[in-house]
């Protein structure tokens, strides 16, 4: 099925935080209502050709500050071995620490983020594992009955949904902040990001979700805009997917391409699926699970099950913290990993640009993104 153009039409929302009266959140309406869903181990690609089982997990994860390392670092280290295929080990006689960052991180242009390992992400396990394929944090979260956003990287648990941030000047001399809720397109990688073999958040063959992306999504966006103003998101979504049901009845199906993803409408699927698509899952994931979770054998989840979740892994998994951002912004905006471009996979600095004082924040910092022609990918929320 063929990738919908970048250029879409779509409609946006704009209203006030109310946890928060200098700021105001826009909304993607085209993009939260669609049918997007994670199609790991279930039909994606990956985003290189030569590399289909590591969806977009080749380039590892850019971190967005020391809250978001800290989190990751108490879940590392509850990790054994039956569950991480790329675990580093606890030295010959077990005088080594398997979550010391030099262990599981590594630096890129000063910025921390996970290693890669034999082509992908020290935490991707490989198909023929026997804990399965897929991120061993996003499993570890589901075995031990946390949301995975609590336990995974910010821009893993981010994408495909981008928060940025913009500083609004009025003509009084006053400004508020301006939140932007959106798709993460493969603009959001950086220029490399054109040069991905495949991507999921525009493509028809991922826009077969059961729900929306506002309900699928739930602890997801509820993490980046906070209850409150999650639920008023919800009561925009829902006032514009009655409008598109009623643009339906009423023979009106001109405006539907103004209204709905066209990824959605090419699906099939405007409003969610009907019947929810197959998935060799023989666990049902945790609220806000948005990737598919392959379960452990069960010695493994007992063992797994006995131990405690550290306070670094549950206290922190909703900080919000100015995402990096390249382009010098108003607030350290997210280092958006850039993919590589053909023929050379590395990672280069994302840049996001738009008008003045942009950021990218992810629940932190980075963005992931992808890189420009000749330079390195990266990855960061």
């Amino acid at each position: 099925m063929p990738e919908t153009p970048l250029d879409i039409a779509r409609t946006w929302a704009e209203m006030p935080d109310p946890a928060n009266p200098g700021q105001r959140f826009r909304l993607d309406l085209t993009w939260l209502t669609s049918s997007w869903t994670c199609i790991f181990g279930s039909g994606c690609k990956g985003i290189y050709a030569d590399r289909p089982d590591d969806g977009c997990c080749t380039l590892g994860a850019h971190f967005t500050d020391d809250d978001d390392v800290e989190r990751v670092q108490a879940v590392v280290a509850e990790l054994g071995e039956d569950e991480w295929q790329m675990h580093p080990g606890r030295g010959r006689h077990g005088e080594r620490d398997p979550a010391r960052l030099k262990a599981w991180t590594e630096k890129e242009d000063g910025a921390r983020k996970t290693k890669v390992v034999q082509g992908a992400c020290i935490f991707l396990n490989r198909p023929g594992f026997p804990a399965g394929a897929g991120c061993a944090l996003h499993q570890h979260a589901v075995l031990t009955g946390r949301p995975p956003h609590e336990a995974k990287p910010d821009v893993c648990w981010q994408l495909p949904i981008r928060r940025s941030y913009r500083t609004v000047e009025r003509p009084d001399d006053t400004s508020y902040l301006e939140v932007t809720i959106a798709e993460y397109d493969r603009r959001g990688w950086g220029p490399g990001g054109h040069d991905l073999d495949w991507y999921c958040s525009s493509n028809t063959e991922a826009h077969v979700g059961a729900e929306p992306v506002y309900r699928s999504n739930r602890a997801e966006l509820t993490a980046l805009m906070g209850e409150e103003g999650y639920a008023q998101l919800v009561l925009r979504c829902e006032a514009h997917l009655d409008t598109v049901k009623r643009a339906r009845s009423a023979g009106a199906r001109q405006l539907i391409p103004l209204l709905v993803h066209p990824a959605t409408v090419e699906a099939g699927t405007v409003g969610g699926r009907r019947t929810r698509v197959p998935r060799k899952r023989s666990t049902a994931p945790a609220a806000g699970a948005n990737e598919a979770a392959h379960p452990v054998p069960p010695a493994t989840a007992t063992r797994a099950a006995r131990k405690p979740a550290t306070k670094a892994a549950a206290g922190k998994a909703t900080s919000s913290a100015p995402a990096r951002a390249p382009a010098k912004p108003a607030r350290a905006p997210a280092k958006p990993a850039k993919a590589p471009a053909k023929p050379a996979k590395s990672p280069v600095k994302p840049t996001t640009k738009g008008s003045a004082k942009i950021t990218t924040k992810g629940s932190a910092k980075p963005a992931r993104r992808a890189p420009a022609k000749a330079s390195k990918p990266r990855r960061s929320s």
